[in-house]
């Protein structure tokens, strides 16, 4: 089976191109969404990010993502530990989701697979991009967050440029009608590759 990745940065439609290919009954596997899962269900990763950040990382409604966000934002270190919590766990659910799939291809989305090096995990790399200024307009509508969150969480993602010239294909989402005839081109191309086991 052919693994692809969607990447992307923030605010570049990635959700938008992902729900394409789950219409064309494509497996689809949102890395960020089973992180935020395991972080509710395991037992594990809550008592390591309480170590991590102390106790208000958890309400009782769940995780408190802006005690998190804001910790994470005054100091990037956090992060990459949050990460090292988190990833191997995400991983290995990804492995035992990926056995159970019978199709020509499926696709993980993974927002900073350059950022963490796993690109070369996967036969193929397709990166989503939009102009920046779409992108910050997306996101401040979106989140309802601010133009300097938004630049910020840019600069800790790879440029556009760097992405494009590891990636096997790139959508453009600037208007629906267009990504979606990328979408569908890509997918014909995908399925008429014949993999080797």
């Amino acid at each position: 089976m052919i693994t692809v990745v969607l990447t992307g940065g923030i605010g570049s439609g990635k959700t938008t191109v992902i729900n394409m290919f789950k219409s064309l009954g494509v497996p689809i596997y949102i890395a960020d969404d089973e992180a935020r899962s395991l972080m509710l269900r395991s037992k594990v990763i809550r008592r390591k990010l309480i170590s991590l950040f102390g106790e208000q990382a958890y309400t009782n409604e769940g995780l408190n993502k802006p005690y998190l966000s804001k910790a994470i934002f005054n100091d990037k270190s956090l992060l990459q530990k949050m990460n090292t919590i988190v990833h191997p766990k995400v991983g290995k659910h990804y492995k035992r989701w990926l056995l159970k799939q019978d199709s020509p291809y499926i696709i993980k989305e993974v927002a900073i697979v350059f950022e963490n090096g796993t690109h070369k995990n996967y036969d193929f790399i397709i990166t989503v991009t939009a102009p920046i200024e779409t992108r910050i307009k997306r996101v401040i509508k979106r989140d309802n967050s601010t133009k300097e969150k938004v630049a910020a969480i840019m600069r800790n993602q790879w440029d556009d440029k760097d992405k494009i010239k590891l990636s096997h294909f790139v959508i453009k989402n600037i208007t629906l009608e267009n990504t979606e005839k990328q979408v569908i081109a890509i997918h014909k191309k995908l399925t008429k590759i014949k993999f080797k086991e």
